[in-house]
């Protein structure tokens, strides 16, 4: 068993570097800005319930924090919308590092066994799926602040 979970673990990180070097190819295809809008679960409650603030709370306070240095709110003079831009890099980055590492998942349970693409699975789903719905979440914040800008802004003009 930790030896499936030891595999799962490193092929989630070699996941994030595919992620990676496939949204570089992406972000020049005009199907990128749809992709930016991505929105798999609206509601908090759900984001709730499955644990979208215990994660939060793990990459806040733990080495995670240290990953991705250019999506931080430090302070008021911060560009929104170039945050917004790289947690949509990193949000479409985790899914296309979902998506390998699930079709590789299926590949093992079916040439080894179904214990093994579980365990795999369960390793994805912490390290790309729960990453890309926190950048989710994150966003929908991100474009309210926008928004609130953008009023304040036509308010003054």
């Amino acid at each position: 068993m930790i030896k499936y979970l030891t595999f799962g673990i490193s092929i989630c990180f070699i996941s994030w570097i595919v992620g990676m070097i496939l949204n570089s190819i992406l972000l020049k295809t005009e199907y990128y800005k749809k992709l930016s809008h991505l929105n798999f679960i609206v509601s908090k409650n759900l984001n709730k319930k499955i644990g979208i603030g215990y994660f939060k709370w793990i990459v806040k306070n733990t080495f995670f924090k240290f990953f991705n240095q250019k999506i931080k709110l430090e302070n008021k003079k911060i560009e929104l919308t170039e945050i917004r831009k790289e947690m949509t890099i990193a949000e479409i980055s985790h899914l296309i590092g979902f998506i390998f590492v699930t079709a590789f998942a299926v590949y093992k349970s079916f040439t080894h066994n179904l214990l093994f693409g579980l365990t795999i699975m369960i390793a994805n789903i912490l390290m790309n799926l729960y990453p890309s719905l926190l950048q989710q979440e994150n966003k929908r914040r991100i474009d309210r602040l926008i928004n609130r800008q953008v009023k304040t802004v036509a308010k003054n003009v």
